[in-house]
Formats: structure tokens, C-alpha cells, sequence
């Protein structure tokens, strides 16, 4: 157990230095979203939680939305850049190469999911998005951008998700507009 408390910490301490103002919010934020969705999720699943963002944290080995041709390589390629640096921080805190190896995994799909327990970290993830970071996000992007990326992590959730997101309210009222009007295009066209 201390080994993974080691882990966690490192984490913590990484995600807190982010130039991403709601990045360790996001952090906490999606374990919590995790447990919601998961109360019995296993500790390569708390570890994803945390650290599934971890690369916008550190400046020098960051990915660049520029560098890539769309949207989803650059999520692609944050999520593996993530995923390596996790199990950089796992190694120095010795944990077992099973549990390393399944939070990599993980981490380095939890943009794409693809089976059970990697869709319920990207749902918590896609969750936290709109609970804590959308706000931030409209604030830096304007309505434009924000749109996009509310749509393209929109898309991504399950059923059950988009029930839970549709009810969150936020302090901006233009955001609060601007989403139901998104909810009710999203509704459209089903």
C-alpha cells in the first residue's frame, strides 16, 4: 500500500505544478467522478484517475494540439506521452510490473476506451471535462472553440453520462446558454 501512496503523491506533486490552472482539480475530480461510476474500482484505476492527464503538467515533454494533423492523433498521442510518464513514476516508487502495466494500458486509452474498465476512465474523464474544466475551457478558447471540443467530448460519453453532465449548471450564464442550446442540437440530432 505504500508503494501505491508513493505513486499518488508524485502524481499530486507533478499535476500541481501545471501551467493548467484546472488541471489538478481535473485530477482529483475524475478519481471522484471514477468512484461514482465504479465504487469498487481497483487501484490501477484510482492510479489512471490521477495521473491520465499527467503529461500538460510537465512543459518540456508536453504535446502540442499543433504538431498533429486532428483533433484525436493529438489526443492519441497525449494519452500515450501520459501513460509513459506514469509508469516512469511507478517505477521509481517500485511498484509491481502488473500494476504498472495495467494502469499504463489504462491511461494510454483512456481517450479511445475501449473496454469496460478503460470506458469507465474515460467516462469519469469525459464527466470531470464538463463538471470542472469547461468553464476554463470557455474562458481561455472563446464560444467557438469551446463548441467544438463540447461536442467532440459530448459524442464520447455513455447514456448513462449525458444524463449526469446535462445537469450541472455553472456560474457563467452565458456557458449555461450556450449548453443548452448545445444539449438541445445534441437532442436533435440523435
Amino acid at each position: 500500500m505504500r508503494k501505491n501512496e508513493c505513486v499518488k503523491k508524485k502524481i499530486e506533486k507533478i499535476i500541481k505544478n501545471s501551467l493548467v490552472p484546472e488541471d489538478p482539480i481535473h485530477s482529483k475530480n475524475t478519481l471522484e467522478w471514477l468512484l461514482k461510476l465504479n465504487p469498487d474500482a481497483d487501484e490501477a484505476l484510482k492510479i489512471a484517475a490521477l495521473a491520465h492527464d499527467i503529461e500538460r503538467a510537465i512543459e518540456k515533454r508536453k504535446v502540442k494540439r499543433k504538431d498533429y494533423k486532428d483533433y484525436d492523433e493529438f489526443k492519441n498521442a497525449h494519452a500515450l506521452n501520459s501513460a509513459n510518464i506514469s509508469v516512469e513514476i511507478m517505477k521509481e516508487c517500485n511498484v509491481s510490473t502488473e500494476l504498472a502495466d495495467d494502469a499504463f494500458h489504462l491511461i494510454r486509452f483512456h481517450e479511445t476506451g475501449g473496454s469496460r474498465r478503460v470506458n469507465i476512465l474515460r467516462g469519469a474523464d469525459g464527466v470531470s471535462f464538463f463538471h470542472v474544466n469547461l468553464p476554463e475551457y470557455f474562458s481561455r478558447n472563446g464560444k467557438k472553440e469551446t463548441e467544438k471540443r463540447w461536442f467532440w467530448g459530448y459524442r464520447r460519453l455513455s447514456e448513462k453520462e449525458k444524463i449526469i453532465i446535462a445537469k450541472f449548471n455553472y456560474q457563467d450564464e452565458e456557458l449555461n446558454t450556450l449548453v443548452t442550446t448545445w444539449l438541445e442540437k445534441s437532442q436533435l440530432c440523435l
